[in-house]
């Protein structure tokens, strides 16, 4: 009797009460704060969203790239990249219309070795131009990855101060696997660039290589930055890189490594004489540079005008815009062409058989290239037969 009294009147421990009069857990109290308001304004972040998502007429992109409205340059490029068709036709009326205001840009391709310091660089020679009254755009080519398609596209981090100077406008944009890291809608992009009032146009690339002939076609002047003291200076005129620039800058010539670059500019400029006289009638010319220090930039800019110079009185400047339109006209049958045959339902269809037969050894790579050929040649001599 008693164990069953002591059990009747023996009290919940308060850590397993439960119900209303449970006590709290903790003897810390605390108050409700005053709600705070949003950090975003709601209102204008839906009001922006729609903007963005909106597609306007190609008039309206057209008279705001004209005003020199960068918001609208970059819509109307992002168009221009897209691989959506209904963007592709829309891009195309935009470059139509801004062709008769381009042209009247200096356009400087720049190239070199991963870590030679491209991007300081440009950062350095783009603050130097826009203080001498320059209006400069900066088309940066990131690397896509081979794997997942992508880029980091960082180049407005690695410019800070230029990718915020309101007479400088940089714009990265993906390789996209195209040859020699320039992305294959660049020449377009310098078009809308140039109709924006920008007057020199620096069109930066992946690497060094044979493929850079890529940059080559599309500017005027190609710029090559190399390093002094990373190995035999001499290696460098194994690679037909040299063979087309217009001139070599020695960058990181600072500190301990001024008297290397003083050697290696001798070396390159003893090189360079090695090869044919080009065809413009200009030697390149090699200086150095510290883009750190940001000494030896207005040599560079010098180096440059008087190309320009030199070329625009020999005619040249405009014989090789115009071999660069030829050479741009045969590269877009080629690629509409291979993206027609690519994406023609029979050959889509048919490939995967082709792929499978080669897998097993039954017929060469050659064999099965003529095999698809054949079937797309076919079938385009079948549909021309029902039309006659």
């Amino acid at each position: 009797m008693d164990d069953k009294a002591g059990k009747k009147h023996r009290k919940k421990p308060a850590a397993v009460a439960s119900g209303k009069d449970a006590p709290p857990l903790s003897a810390l109290k605390v108050n409700k704060g005053i709600p705070q308001p949003s950090s975003l304004n709601e209102q204008a972040a839906s009001s922006y969203k729609l903007r963005k998502r909106q597609i306007l007429e190609p008039a309206e992109y057209v008279k705001g790239i004209l005003a020199g409205d960068r918001v609208l340059l970059s819509r109307a490029i992002t168009l221009i990249e897209s691989a959506l068709p209904s963007h592709y036709a829309l891009a195309q009326q935009i470059i139509e219309q801004c062709i008769p205001h381009s042209g009247n840009s200096l356009r400087v391709g720049i190239t070199g070795v991963p870590g030679v310091g491209k991007s300081t660089f440009i950062e350095a020679f783009g603050n130097y131009l826009t203080r001498h009254g320059h209006r400069i755009a900066v088309l940066a080519v990131d690397p896509s990855s081979a794997i997942s398609k992508g880029s980091i596209l960082g180049d407005k981090t690695r410019m800070e101060t230029l990718a915020v100077d309101d007479n400088a406008f940089v714009r990265p944009s993906p390789s996209a696997g195209s040859l020699g890291g320039v992305a294959r809608k660049t020449r377009e992009i310098i078009i809308l660039c140039e109709a924006a009032g920008y007057d020199v146009v620096l069109v930066e690339t992946v690497g060094v290589g044979q493929s850079e002939v890529a940059v080559h076609s599309m500017v005027d002047f190609f710029l090559l930055l190399m390093l002094a003291g990373a190995g035999d200076e001499l290696q460098g005129i194994k690679r037909g890189i040299i063979e087309m620039c217009d001139g070599m800058v020695i960058n990181k010539a600072d500190g301990d490594n001024i008297n290397k670059a003083k050697s290696a500019r001798s070396q390159y400029e003893n090189a360079l004489h090695l090869f044919p006289p080009p065809a413009s009638g200009w030697i390149p010319k090699v200086t150095i540079c510290s883009a750190l220090q940001k000494t030896g930039i207005a040599q560079v800019w010098d180096m440059i005008l008087d190309f320009e110079q030199k070329v625009k009185e020999s005619g040249f400047f405009v014989e090789k815009r115009n071999r660069q339109q030829q050479f741009r006209l045969h590269e877009t049958i080629n690629e509409t062409l291979q993206a027609h045959f690519y994406n023609d339902p029979v050959i889509i269809k048919k490939i995967s058989e082709v792929e499978s037969l080669l897998a097993r050894q039954k017929m060469t790579s050659f064999q099965a290239a003529s095999k698809l050929l054949d079937v797309y040649f076919n079938k385009i001599l079948r549909q021309r037969r029902k039309k006659g």
